[in-house]
């Protein structure tokens, strides 16, 4: 028996309210944000005073942020996300696109992330920038509590380089070698930023993403992007801020020593980090039932380091080179985090995150 029908002019329509009801995330994502604010955000960097409205005009600069949450979300590609547009229904509609539309190819969306690059070294990328706001409204919301932080980082993979091991301990010092210089082909192809570091006994390449999170509402407070080879204590400065005074800090025990006490005394909050044991002197008895009481908090920081992996198996890895890419690439995987966590928060308990 076939059951092929005749097309009609809603199909579309009716497919797409058929997938709402089925659980399409993107649907419930783009209900529950109100996007006016990013949009204005985008639009006061891309304007250029007395430009030519000659040619064909750009596209709206929403739909290619847009596009970047998309790419965060499902780990694509530019290439991948260029075809999964044109291909899927769900991604057009998130977008506010028509077949008849346009779709930015793979070269337009790479040149769109360029321009979230920082302007200078001392100030933050863009995505930083709208990152900060997303999350000044979620406080208004009281979706950040406010009642408790935690801090952790995870390890971002780059594609390891094959250098000789002068050309590894050059980089490592902070210089490019020298035959490389006249090679400018070459130089473009290789990453001077990111490093090797070892965890558990296994070497890794990339950059890392240090987090301070909510203890209750597991949103993403804070972040800082550096190469892998920064230990996550070294961070945590840059992590805190004049808001965390008077709460309760969560860490492993990367966050001992007196360097990190003497931070989160100044910074006022209340010292619930892991205590460490040495070989000559071992943690007591109650030190250890200390640890498992704090675990209980602190292993929440790792539900959001495991559910930004569990959307794709490639969301925690990078194929961009540079920190100053690097920082707009975790950065938007924080920032698509934040979004999809908002937004389950706002179905379950009905809470109206529109900023």
């Amino acid at each position: 028996m076939k059951h092929k029908g005749t097309p009609g002019f809603f199909d579309d329509q009716l497919r797409l309210e058929d997938l709402a009801k089925l659980g399409n995330p993107l649907f419930k994502l783009d209900q529950s944000i109100d996007w006016a604010p990013f949009k204005q955000k985008l639009d006061d960097w891309s304007a250029k005073p007395g430009k030519s409205n000659v040619g064909r005009p750009p596209y709206d600069k929403l739909v290619m942020f847009k596009i970047l949450i998309i790419q965060s979300i499902y780990g694509l590609s530019d290439d991948a996300v260029e075809f999964q547009i044109k291909d899927r229904l769900t991604f057009q509609q998130f977008l506010g696109l028509k077949l008849c539309d346009r779709v930015p190819d793979a070269k337009t969306i790479w040149a769109f992330r360029e321009t979230l690059k920082s302007t200078d070294d001392k100030s933050p990328d863009r995505v930083q920038e709208i990152f900060e706001l997303f999350n000044e409204k979620l406080e208004q919301k009281g979706l950040i509590l406010n009642e408790g932080k935690m801090v952790d980082a995870s390890i971002v993979a780059a594609p390891r380089p094959r250098n000789s091991k002068d050309e590894h301990n050059t980089i490592k010092e902070g210089k490019t070698p020298k035959e490389w210089e006249d090679q400018k082909n070459k130089l473009q192809q290789k990453d001077l930023d990111a490093r090797f570091t070892k965890k558990h006994n296994k070497s890794y390449y990339g950059y890392k993403n240090h987090i301070k999170g909510d203890t209750v509402a597991k949103l993403i407070d804070t972040y800082v992007v550096s190469p892998a080879d920064m230990h996550d204590s070294q961070a945590l400065n840059d992590l805190l801020t004049d808001k965390d005074k008077g709460q309760e800090i969560y860490g492993d025990s990367a966050f001992t020593g007196d360097a990190c006490e003497k931070i989160i005394l100044e910074a006022g909050m209340i010292n619930q980090v892991h205590e460490k044991g040495y070989k000559n002197n071992p943690l007591t008895e109650d030190q250890m039932k200390n640890n498992k009481i704090k675990s209980k908090t602190r292993v929440r920081i790792e539900h959001i380091f495991g559910m930004m992996t569990k959307r794709s198996q490639h969301s925690m890895q990078l194929f961009t080179k540079g920190l100053e890419r690097a920082r707009v690439k975790i950065g938007m995987m924080n920032l698509a985090y934040n979004l999809n966590r908002a937004t389950y928060l706002s179905n379950v308990y009905g809470i109206n995150v529109s900023i």
